[in-house]
């Protein structure tokens, strides 16, 4: 599995390029300032890294996303399962649903979900 590890910050900030994507990279500085707060030089930083772990591109002051949000998604979600449910995904439901009802949409959504992948 490739590592698409990302602390919330940086998931925080790769959200608004997969939000804006293509962005040209002034105007991303704008909106690190305004929704999350940082300077230009957190900005720059931030996306430094991420392009050098391959995670983002910035190509003549646009940048764009290397990897998907669906991708860092799994990822993550695939991290949890094994950290804190040794793998076990029936023992991951019942911890995230405790007492939550479904409604019948999302049952009926998770049993096609289920179906696809025991194919």
């Amino acid at each position: 599995m490739t590592e698409y590890r990302l602390f919330d910050a940086e998931y925080k900030f790769a959200c608004l390029v997969w939000d804006h994507e293509p962005i040209n990279s002034t105007e991303l500085v704008r909106l690190s300032r305004t929704e999350l707060g940082w300077k230009k030089s957190t900005t720059y930083t931030v996306l430094r890294k991420l392009c050098e772990r391959g995670i983002l591109k910035n190509e003549e002051a646009t940048v764009t996303a290397v990897v998907k949000k669906e991708e860092v998604q799994k990822y993550e979600s695939q991290k949890v399962v094994e950290k804190a449910f040794s793998g076990s995904l029936p023992q991951f439901l019942t911890a995230f649903l405790g007492e939550k009802k479904l409604s019948e949409e999302e049952a009926e959504e998770l049993k096609r979900i289920i179906e696809e992948a025991t194919q």
